[in-house]
């Protein structure tokens, strides 16, 4: 199995396929400080890096599974505050280079986790705020409690939140992020999942485990490169800017190299020989 690096305010846990990271600065409900931000940066990076979709291949040379799924968790009552307040109040005294940056690396986080070559699930309770909000946004699925509260409060401090902006945009469409942005209102998860912001609702924490496991046994069963090509190709729809005939022809190319490689060949030959593939937990 692999060892994944240690930190001091997340944690970071593999489990055969599966990286989980959990946010661990429960007396400050983790809110994300500079010091939580480089760590989440960090352990994306590393789990990314570990990926089937990066490297090619089930197993490595060590003969441990690489990495198919991020489960993202939060420890205590709260998922995420947002920003740390003390990172909030130091950025008064910042030049406008120093926020930049400091914007910079806040983006880097949600981009890292947004564009992660692995399926991203997340476990919400309690209240997620700001970037909390933002860290929701990213996930491919997200399983909230039925008290949760979320909202993009940065207009309550006089500020915007333009950082998770595109990720919430994504997530919710134009009208809806105009919305909550101007409103910076706590929505419940009733509204959460109405306008798409969250997938899967329980009634408590004790829930959690069987639904994130039962989502994995669904996402494992599945081509892995399968997975993670179907967000590069949802990330390249976001970013295109050549013309209809150009994206039409870009999904050709991509449809054939999927259908001729590897992967799609013995997805193939597994159906045609009513077997399991080889990605299956149960082919083993």
């Amino acid at each position: 199995m692999k060892t994944a690096p240690e930190y001091e305010l997340i944690s970071v846990e593999i489990n055969g396929p599966v990286c989980n990271i959990r946010l661990d600065r429960e007396h400050k409900y983790n809110a994300m400080n500079q010091q939580m931000i480089q760590e989440i940066i960090e352990a994306l990076s590393w789990s990314a890096k570990h990926s089937v979709s990066q490297q090619g291949e089930l197993f490595d040379e060590n003969d441990s599974e690489n990495l198919r799924i991020i489960v993202l968790s939060a420890a205590g009552k709260h998922f995420c505050a947002g920003a740390d307040i003390n990172m909030m109040r130091d950025a008064g005294s910042k030049t406008a280079k120093e926020n930049r940056e400091d914007s910079r690396r806040l983006d880097a986080l949600f981009n890292g986790l947004w564009s992660h070559p692995c399926f991203t699930i997340g476990t919400v309770q309690g209240v997620a705020l700001g970037g909390g909000a933002g860290l929701i946004a990213c996930l491919d699925h997200v399983i909230t409690t039925d008290n949760v509260k979320i909202a993009l409060s940065e207009g309550k401090l006089g500020i915007l939140p333009a950082v998770i902006g595109p990720y919430v945009y994504r997530r919710v469409g134009s009208a809806c992020f105009r919305r909550l942005s101007m409103q910076a209102s706590r929505i419940d998860s009733e509204e959460a999942l109405r306008i798409g912001m969250i997938e899967q609702v329980v009634s408590s924490t004790d829930e959690f485990d069987d639904k994130v496991q039962s989502l994995i046994k669904e996402v494992l069963s599945t081509g892995p490169m399968a997975v993670s090509s179907a967000k590069e190709l949802a990330l390249g729809f976001d970013r295109w800017q050549e013309n209809d005939e150009q994206l039409r022809n870009w999904t050709l190319d991509f449809t054939s190299k999927m259908r001729g490689g590897a992967e799609g060949q013995e997805g193939l030959s597994s159906f045609l020989e009513t077997r399991k593939p080889n990605w299956h937990p149960d082919s083993k």
